[in-house]
């Protein structure tokens, strides 16, 4: 059995072992602990650091530019809406013109009745409803008045709410109004 040097530089256990592998096995363990502890631990810079996320102020700042942009651009959103839906009363009233001047080939006025035009007094999408009658004047009678009234979501559209055809003596009139047609500004609501 050999026994340990005195001056340490190579001592042996009685097993035999040297002793300075055993303190390299537990300088490693303690070194493995303290990386161990240290990863566990927060930074200590990371309380200066603010946390993830949006704070109060920052969302309702948000809210507030959201509510902003919709404010301005949610009418004219909604105006677009309204001008692409007079295209569901302009489309009807045109295939009513077309069916008028098919039953005028064949009769000598103009005709009232719905059935005679294989038409409804309604627009295909309902977004407005249909008026047909004939001109009050005597000599007026070979023509016809069509009026569109805008219904269910449309009847917003109010500068637009009537739309209208006049047929006297072979000339087309258009016009537009709230209440009333008015037939000097034709293009402010029949315009595509």
């Amino acid at each position: 059995m050999a026994t340990p040097h005195v001056d340490g530089m190579d001592r042996h256990r009685a097993d035999g072992r040297c002793l300075a592998a055993d303190w390299r096995h537990w300088f490693s363990l303690l070194q493995r602990e303290q990386f161990a502890a240290m990863s566990t631990r927060q930074d200590p810079r990371a309380h200066s650091r603010r946390p993830p996320g949006f704070s109060l102020i920052e969302l309702m700042i948000a809210i507030a530019v959201i509510g902003l942009l919709a404010a301005v651009a949610l009418p004219s959103f909604m105006e677009s809406i309204r001008k692409g839906r007079r295209t569901d009363a302009i489309a009807a009233m045109s295939a009513i013109q077309q069916a008028q001047e098919r039953w005028r080939a064949s009769n000598p006025a103009y005709t009232t009745t719905w059935a005679n035009l294989a038409a409804s007094s309604a627009t295909p999408k309902g977004y407005y409803t249909l008026a047909l009658s004939t001109p009050t004047a005597p000599d007026d009678r070979i023509g016809y008045d069509l009026v569109a009234t805008a219904a269910n979501s449309q009847a917003n559209d109010t500068p637009c709410k009537k739309l209208a055809i006049e047929l006297r003596r072979g000339n087309l009139r258009y016009g537009s109004g709230t209440s009333t047609i008015d037939w000097s500004d034709p293009n402010r609501c029949w315009a595509k």
